[in-house]
């Protein structure tokens, strides 16, 4: 582990050496995503399907408030490192304070919103009953530990900005431990239901969100640590704008996905979302990788752009390029081998359930194929600072593709028209990253 400590920014980066920085990265966002899916297991394991559908049904809006940690964490880590990369460490160290602080304070409030709101918002998405109520209950908690959740997305980011990717994973692994343990003791040894699933997610986001501010606050030997607020109105506005595309890819995949269970219930009730539901638990699985090397490489992207280094900008772009292309087609395989065993392991004891979600994840998984490039380029634009072409390919790539898609194609073709619509739009919007890539490459001399 010791060695991707010694790993600096400004290092020149073979594949070895990119791929040792990315790891933890990886590791560290599939921690992260073992809230929901350990939640997904045992509630739809030893609570029932109702509940399963309830969290199925929230957990899009619950992520949508959680972007504001994405946003902030990559936009504003791309603007750190750059100016880490001019030379300017106590600058850098004024930006990223600013965007801790700022990024906390809306969190806390989006939070208090989203908790007085949480019927209404179970009713708008479209729960009655006992559905309903399980929702509210649900939502609720969480709704609560908005503030450690956001930080736990801001602090992945800059982490790496820091060169402490190895630590971020530590802090990560023990809070999904700590999620995992308490959903067994929850909701096995003490029968709390759904309620016992929400307090083990926030207990684990408390851990991932509080530990990384005490760490940055205090005598540290990273790059970065937290001090006096210096406003900086450009920087928030910069910040927003780098990280508008993964704003817009979380909020749109939120939106897409309310969507998606709209017509999943309809065309197959409360089956139908729990479907989609276990489908999004396997896509976390196989899109770390992309999501993690993405997040992984960018600080190192900034840093180079800002040093004005165009040599090894073309080095990480090429490299990155064979990467992400080699893992569209070893994670199409492994998708199409393994998905019948990961179905199961949430579906098993419903066999109509494990037969529909086993289908629909085949024909969703073909868009593993190019779906990293598309996520990579977005990111590439992020640390390169210009958040209008990354937010442009995330917009048309997750909301405009996808809607208009999802929208047209189950009244064509049935319930398999929702798990081709994710395929259709992926390729599209790789025509779309493609693009921007070559009109780009002269102005950003990474080709």
């Amino acid at each position: 582990m010791r060695s991707f400590m010694k790993i600096q920014l400004s290092d020149h980066f073979d594949y070895k050496r990119l791929l040792r920085f990315a790891a933890p990265s990886i590791l560290m966002l599939l921690c992260t995503s073992i809230y929901s899916i350990v939640d997904g297991f045992f509630v739809s394991n030893f609570v029932g399907k109702t509940p399963f559908a309830a969290l199925n049904l929230v957990m899009p809006v619950l992520m949508g408030v959680g972007t504001i940690g994405f946003m902030a964490g990559t936009g504003g880590s791309a603007v750190v490192s750059m100016t880490l990369g001019e030379g300017k460490k106590e600058l850098a160290n004024e930006y990223f304070s600013l965007i801790v602080y700022v990024t906390l304070a809306v969190s806390v409030v989006l939070g208090l919103i989203g908790y007085a709101f949480a019927p209404q918002i179970a009713l708008a998405l479209g729960a009655n009953g006992d559905l309903e109520a399980d929702c509210v209950l649900y939502s609720r908690i969480l709704f609560l530990s908005t503030p450690a959740f956001v930080m736990q997305y801001l602090f992945q980011s800059f982490f790496i900005a820091a060169e402490k990717p190895t630590l971020s994973l530590k802090i990560n692994v023990l809070a999904g431990l700590t999620n995992a343990v308490l959903d067994y003791v929850l909701i096995v040894v003490f029968p709390l239901g759904l309620a016992g699933a929400a307090l083990a997610t926030a207990a684990g986001q408390v851990v991932g969100g509080a530990i990384p501010i005490i760490y940055f606050a205090g005598k540290n030997s990273s790059l970065l640590r937290l001090g006096k607020m210096k406003w900086h109105g450009k920087v928030i506005w910069q910040t927003c704008m780098n990280g508008s595309s993964e704003l817009v890819t979380n909020l749109s995949t939120s939106i897409v996905g309310v969507l998606y269970n709209f017509q999943l219930m309809e065309a197959a009730g409360e089956n139908g979302v729990a479907a989609y539901g276990i489908i999004m638990y396997v896509d976390i699985i196989f899109m770390t990788l992309y999501l993690g090397y993405s997040l992984g490489s960018a600080p190192i992207v900034s840093f180079h752009y800002g040093a004005g280094n165009h040599a090894e900008l073309k080095n990480l772009c090429r490299k990155s390029l064979v990467i992400i292309s080699a893992c569209g087609v070893i994670l199409l395989t492994a998708s199409q081998i393994l998905a019948g065993p990961l179905v199961k392991i949430f579906a098993s004891y419903d066999q109509e359930l494990l037969k529909m979600t086993t289908w629909g994840f085949r024909i969703y998984a073909i868009a593993f194929l190019v779906r990293g490039m598309n996520v990579w380029g977005s990111s590439f634009f992020t640390a390169l600072n210009n958040g209008a072409v990354s937010a442009a390919i995330s917009f048309l790539r997750t909301f405009v593709f996808q809607i208009i898609i999802v929208l047209i194609l189950p009244e064509l073709i049935g319930i398999t028209g929702v798990w081709l619509s994710i395929v259709i739009a992926e390729f599209l919007a790789l025509f779309v990253t493609i693009g921007f890539l070559i009109a780009k490459r002269k102005k950003y001399h990474y080709a």
